[in-house]
């Protein structure tokens, strides 16, 4: 196995913590998940497959729904990207995607506290209290700044 027995007795707590019973195939897809943060499922298969040969598509399918469903995973779909996947959950990160090479990095919350953003109601909204925001930045990375010859921005 290529987790470490800390991180594989993690996730079997917490599988246990939430009623599911621990599966190879639920480890497996933890595991490559945690190794490879803001992958697309199709990703998470391939590394998962370097553990378990035969597993199929469908189960990495059923496991990040579910997964996802129990908040121990996180599902988020940066545009023209097909939906990707962290363990990272329930601290109110936000992401930064790379527009040229689709490079995906965390940015902590801009405020500083969570939900991050106060929305601005117009007088005919109900307003509601808002307990997570979800802010996607979008930009050139420093990387593809440098193959492209790119400006940076100055502060």
């Amino acid at each position: 196995m290529t987790d470490s027995t800390g991180s594989h007795d993690a996730w079997a707590a917490a599988l246990r913590a939430h009623g599911r019973r621990v599966t190879k195939q639920r480890l497996a897809v933890l595991a490559a998940v945690e190794h490879h943060p803001h992958s697309p499922a199709e990703a998470i298969l391939a590394a998962a497959r370097q553990e378990l040969p035969d597993l199929t598509a469908q189960s990495v399918y059923v496991v990040l729904g579910d997964l996802t469903d129990l908040h121990m995973l996180r599902r988020f779909e940066p545009p023209h990207s097909p939906a990707l996947y962290e363990t990272r959950v329930g601290d109110n990160h936000h992401h930064a995607v790379c527009i040229s090479c689709g490079r995906v990095e965390d940015v902590e919350c801009a405020v500083g506290h969570a939900p991050c953003l106060t929305p601005h109601w117009d007088a005919n909204a109900k307003p509601m209290t808002i307990q997570i925001a979800d802010v996607l930045y979008q930009g050139i990375c420093q990387d593809c700044q440098r193959t492209q010859q790119l400006p940076s921005e100055r502060n």
